[in-house]
């Protein structure tokens, strides 16, 4: 798996895990003021599922995606976790493609931007990712102030282990390591 697909597995993973501790939430909890993020943990989830929709449609020279702007009281949690599937795969497809023919410099045209930019499609592919984290942090912090119990940290080590199916890491026992610290 290459390091392009880590971020972006990830990034989806960690976000349905926010959706599915959401799912029994009532609309009053998903749509109570916070002053962070998108103001309400229902439109910061709709920001990140229609920001990757977004930039996936940017680097696959695709016309937008009409249901990126649905209004927030249609975007329930199994929408926007319907979404989320759809377009994380499509992201990981891209980035496996993009790895695979070494087309990460190559540019993408972003024609939101006023006038169009041309953008590289690796650094596309890692700003989904920043850009979710960032938007899961705050995600995070308003699920904490509405008593969500059982949020995940959402870190790439945890997402791997539980990608892996390991309850936790293996002992150091017998193991070693080709990269060493440098002797002070």
């Amino acid at each position: 798996m290459t390091i392009a697909e880590r971020l972006l597995r990830h990034d989806a993973w960690t976000t349905r895990s926010l959706l599915t501790l959401s799912a029994d939430l009532p609309d009053t909890a998903l749509d109570r003021d916070f002053d962070i993020g998108h103001r309400t943990l229902r439109r910061t989830f709709a920001h990140i599922v229609g920001n990757m929709e977004c930039w996936c449609d940017l680097m696959t020279a695709q016309p937008q995606r009409s249901n990126a702007h649905i209004p927030a009281p249609l975007n329930s949690i199994a929408a926007l976790t319907g979404r989320l599937d759809v377009v994380a795969a499509q992201l990981i497809d891209l980035g496996n493609r993009v790895e695979g023919a070494n087309r990460q410099d190559e540019y993408f045209v972003d024609y939101l931007d006023c006038p169009p930019t041309k953008k590289p499609l690796g650094a596309g592919l890692v700003h989904v990712a920043t850009h979710g984290m960032h938007h899961r942090a705050q995600c995070r912090y308003m699920m904490r102030r509405l008593g969500v119990d059982g949020l995940p940290e959402g870190d790439a080590i945890s997402w791997e282990r539980h990608h892996l199916g390991l309850a936790a890491w293996p002992a150091s026992e017998g193991l070693t390591s080709s990269f060493r610290r440098p002797s002070p």
